[in-house]
């Protein structure tokens, strides 16, 4: 139980408009009808700590007093993340708002006080011992619920320090939050955008939403000009952003090193029981591999019309297609896209569109981004998008609302203590539905230039969540690897490291696409960097989900089935042997390769449109 506790707490420390109508919105009152109602659930989860302290010492007695503890801690658990999620979600939604930002602070303050309180439980439950405890687990049933998270801390118990030390370390989270909150407050909230005047005329204040928006203008110079006066300014707070990140790799290495770890990525692999040869294989297979995703730009410049490929080019849509997306068209296709789950899966995700779990819009000093809230496990998830009505935000639909699946199906068929999944499992849900759409899209495109775009689109959907995110994944090993080593991190350092991974996968030296020096700085944009060794889940989830799709999509026998038990298990068991029951090995070169041939697919099919309208225009 205090493995969830501290998940929570970590989760909680983790534009120009358009029309809003309030059921574009997400309804936080689901969560409490006021602020005054959040207070007096937040003040009584803060007196209720107290009654931790009755646990300590006691957890050994009996059977039936650490029954007594778990459940009580669970509960306190429950009511933080609802509490939590209440605060963060309504911050987001107004970054600039100073109360917002207060009753943020109060949560994470509140968190830091919650995991001193039950630092005591590791040391505790080790000192009881594995035979006592399997004793316990076998006279009660009901404490079933909590079997995994005892039989994970006597997994890291060489990783367990003493009941004075775990206390030392909770006091300190809201000092190794600190990068995090200075990142998304300057990033978010703070950071002077810049204004930039567009071929068109058209006046755009360029902010996260809106370079997301004009990076993809069909007019090359106006993308030029985005990314210039874009990384521009983030080159600007170089300096700023290097402290932050060396901050946030600090902290990492500080909890490494007080836990007894050999480094900072087996110290984060090891909270989910990973294998290191996950992330080792990861990089291997897709750097031994980079001549498909080479293949892929080459491709791109052919259909663009453009010879010296700048990565300036990378975004906008392989093919012209005068296509708009409404959000209830959004709402609509990924609805037709995920039918093949079953109606009981697109009744609930119907309901929630129509019952505002959802807020839509960008808008000034909201959070930019997307993502999904799945801790209040009592309520339902939330999804925060910021829709721009392209296919884009169709495809972000449907990924954030696998999510919201994902976390409503664990949170229905789980007991709180297993239903939180990890990330490793979290992003299959997500690309799985992106998969789906995808078949959906090119199954009603109505000639070859509508299926271009969707094949297009999913190509860039592939470079982008495998391929880009296996180079986070690189950056965040070589920026730890560095400082472990006692090198000085800076801003120019990180430039430096990020500089020579992205001219290695875009294939700069190889005269595949050219990166300019300015937006080498990019690092410094991605909040991802702060999440410790997040990142490489998404290319892990992408490989797995391709598979699941392919099955499901293809009708095999027990597909869907199979796939939804592994929604519905949440967090009853670690990631890796989840998806090891479920046939996929993700410490062997297999998954990978899956990705590279369907991406090669992708490409021999467009490739075929495109040298049959050349063969017919041929003189």
């Amino acid at each position: 139980m205090k493995r969830i506790i501290m998940l929570l707490v970590a989760v909680s420390l983790a534009a120009t408009s358009l029309a809003q109508d309030e059921k574009d919105t997400w309804n936080l009152a689901d969560l409490y009808p006021s602020v005054d109602a959040w207070n007096k659930a937040k003040d009584a989860l803060a007196a209720d700590l107290a009654r931790i302290d009755h646990c300590q010492g006691q957890l050994g007695v009996s059977a039936t007093k650490l029954l007594e503890c778990s459940e009580m801690l669970s509960e306190m658990a429950k009511a933080y993340g609802r509490i939590s999620s209440y605060a963060g979600m309504a911050s987001d939604a107004d970054t600039r708002d100073a109360d917002n930002q207060r009753r943020r602070t109060e949560v994470q303050i509140l968190g830091s006080k919650f995991s001193e309180k039950v630092s005591f439980i590791d040391p505790e439950i080790l000192e009881i011992g594995e035979e006592n405890l399997r004793a316990f687990l076998d006279e009660l049933a009901a404490l079933e619920p909590y079997r995994h998270d005892i039989e994970d801390t006597l997994r890291q118990s060489k990783h367990v320090l003493d009941a004075d030390a775990e206390a030392m370390m909770a006091a300190t989270s809201l000092i190794r939050s600190t990068p995090s909150n200075t990142y998304r407050t300057l990033a978010n909230a703070d950071m002077p955008w810049p204004t930039i005047t567009l071929s068109t005329g058209e006046e755009v204040r360029l902010d996260q939403s809106a370079y997301t928006k004009y990076r993809s203008v069909d007019v090359r110079s106006d993308r030029q000009a985005v990314f210039e006066t874009f990384w521009g300014k983030w080159k600007e707070f170089e300096r700023t952003m290097g402290t932050t990140l060396a901050g946030q790799v600090n902290a990492h290495i500080f909890t490494q090193r007080q836990r007894g770890y050999p480094n900072s990525l087996t110290a984060s692999l090891d909270n989910n029981a990973i294998p290191e040869a996950v992330y080792r294989t990861l990089i291997s297979e897709t750097n031994n591999n980079l001549d498909t995703l080479h293949r892929y730009f080459r491709l791109r410049g052919r259909m663009l019309g453009v010879e010296d490929l700048r990565y300036f080019d990378i975004y906008p849509s392989l093919v012209e297609a005068d296509l708009d997306f409404s959000i209830e068209s959004g709402k609509q296709l990924t609805l037709e896209a995920v039918a093949p789950l079953g109606s009981a899966y697109t009744e609930v995700m119907s309901s929630g569109f129509d019952s505002r779990w959802m807020d839509v819009y960008p808008r000034p000093g909201k959070r930019s981004g997307a993502y999904m809230n799945g801790s209040a496990y009592d309520v339902h998830p939330y999804v925060l998008m910021n829709y721009n009505e392209d296919y884009e935000s169709v495809s972000t639909l449907a990924h954030e609302w696998g999510h919201a699946m994902h976390s409503y199906l664990a949170n229905k068929n789980q007991p709180y203590p297993t239903a939180r999944y990890s990330i490793f499992t979290a992003e299959i849900a997500s690309t799985f539905n992106e998969a789906l759409l995808l078949d959906h899209m090119l199954k009603q495109a109505r000639n070859d230039d509508e299926r271009l775009y969707y094949l297009g689109s999913a190509l860039e959907g592939l470079r982008g969540t495998y391929f880009r995110q296996t180079m986070f994944a690189e950056f965040e090993l070589a920026i730890h690897d560095r400082a472990e080593a006692g090198e000085a991190l800076t801003g120019a350092k990180f430039t430096e490291i990020y500089a020579d991974l992205l001219r290695r996968y875009h294939g700069h030296d190889a005269g595949v696409l050219t990166i300019d020096d300015l937006y080498t700085v990019e690092w410094a944009y991605i909040p991802h960097f702060y999440y410790n060794f997040y990142v490489y889940q998404y290319a892990t989830s992408l490989a797995a989900s391709s598979l699941f799709a392919e099955a499901v999509l293809q009708g095999r026998p027990g597909a869907v089935e199979n796939y939804m038990k592994l929604l519905k298990a949440g967090g009853s068991d670690y990631p890796y042997e989840l998806l090891n029951q479920a046939g996929v090995d993700m410490a062997t070169p297999a998954p990978y390769q899956a990705v590279f041939t369907r991406m090669n697919a992708i490409m021999d099919q467009i490739e075929g449109i495109l040298d049959q309208r050349e063969a017919h225009t041929a003189p």
